[in-house]
């Protein structure tokens, strides 16, 4: 038996019936489960998730797939979080620096989790087919767990999604269509198709479990770093489900008494050519209007609006956090210092992060003495990259010197 009671609108509080499936509240927000958190605490110990080797799938009372038939999984891991110490040294931080790096899940990307758990609740309603919008990953991530449930999936990605993003969608099984515009070009048209076609639309925050998987970003860390959290969250923010998520995940833990009071400062990362929510957190406003003409080449954070972009802005103002755009330069700078100078590839949207906490440390944001996680969100071998390579002809005399 599981331990949900019930799933409730994130905005009126309405209560929704668990054990059926749900798209948006009736008035169209993301729903969020509910537990009942006691008999969590009696069911779940600390000592019990040390002796767990499942991943993500360790912290099953805290989620919401009731037979363990209907998990699917991929092999899933506790993604590593690696500290750099060179980096703080050179940047004269005194805390420590952290990456999360996401890229070793299943489709090297942290929406795995939250698929993970839209695809097994899917199959525990007797779902036969899921259609998204995306920039890449996450239609990936469907495609693959989908295939593993035996779900047929359509996938809509903007003309731009790299095309590498868009053959492992297509070898994955899932059916593909390029649309002439942005994701969220893409999600009119998974939504307008769901009483045509009878798909279930799977779209960031339009069904209440995509949350529920991305959360388990949050127990990690929380369990990785001694049930003691950072300082500070920096959070790549494009649909936002990952903070939403974690923001929860700390809220539940602290019910159970697994941690205390202690929150990250939550940090909503995007770029200067999509940055919706940071406009809206800097003008004080609870909701983020359309992004004309979005463009970043760090395709998971051009998200030009969000469902869930109040709640976003409540665990970024609640934790006394901030929300922050980086130029598309820094970006890449940031990219290619950090492979070079720690030897450890980011993705886009992970240099992202990485450019925002250089950023803060300057500008006094956040404190030198600081204890910050980033997350990296996928692995860098997705993503073209370029630098300048030598050659050597062996069919004539080699000087050894230019190598020295």
């Amino acid at each position: 038996m599981g331990f949900v009671t019930h799933l409730e609108c994130a905005m009126t509080g309405e209560h929704y019936a668990a054990g059926e499936p749900h798209g948006l509240s009736r008035v169209g927000r993301p729903i969020v489960v509910r537990y009942d958190l006691d008999r969590v605490k009696d069911a779940l110990t600390k000592e019990k998730l040390r002796e767990r080797t499942e991943g993500f799938w360790r912290y099953r009372e805290l989620l919401p797939v009731q037979e363990a038939e209907n998990r699917i999984s991929l092999g899933e891991v506790v993604t590593p979080l690696l500290r750099f110490q060179r980096t703080e040294k050179k940047l004269g931080a005194t805390g420590t620096l952290m990456v999360k790096d996401e890229g070793r899940l299943p489709t090297g990307s942290f929406k795995a989790r939250g698929l993970a758990l839209a695809v097994s609740m899917a199959k525990e309603f007797g779902i036969g087919h899921m259609a998204m919008p995306t920039n890449g990953n996450a239609g990936a991530a469907l495609a693959a767990y989908a295939t593993a449930a035996g779900i047929k999936t359509t996938v809509f990605c903007p003309d731009d999604t790299p095309q590498v993003n868009i053959d492992e969608i297509a070898f994955q099984g899932a059916d593909v269509y390029v649309v002439n515009g942005l994701i969220n070009d893409c999600g009119k048209i998974v939504g307008d198709g769901k009483e045509a076609v009878g798909w279930f639309d799977v779209s960031t925050l339009k069904e209440p479990y995509r949350i529920e998987g991305k959360k388990t970003m949050g127990l990690e860390l929380a369990e990785q770093l001694g049930w003691e959290l950072p300082d500070v969250i920096f959070y790549p923010t494009g649909g936002g489900t990952g903070l939403i998520g974690m923001w929860k995940a700390f809220d539940e833990l602290e019910q159970m008494g697994f941690i205390g009071s202690h929150r990250p400062r939550m940090v909503a990362v995007q770029a200067t050519g999509c940055a919706p929510i940071v406009k809206a957190f800097e003008e004080g406003e609870e909701h983020a209007p359309l992004w004309e003409n979005a463009h970043t080449a760090a395709a998971g954070i051009r998200v030009p609006v969000a469902v869930g972009d109040f709640m976003i802005l409540r665990a970024v103002r609640e934790s006394d956090g901030f929300a922050i755009a980086v130029e598309e330069q820094d970006i890449f700078d940031s990219w290619a210092e950090f492979a070079k100078e720690e030897g450890f590839l980011l993705c886009p949207e992970g240099a992202a992060t990485y450019a925002a906490y250089k950023k803060a440390l300057s500008d006094g944001r956040i404190g030198k003495d600081d204890r910050a996680v980033l997350f990296n969100c996928a692995t860098g071998l997705k993503y073209p990259m370029t630098a300048e390579v030598g050659s050597v002809d062996r069919t004539q005399p080699i000087d050894y010197g230019r190598f020295s």
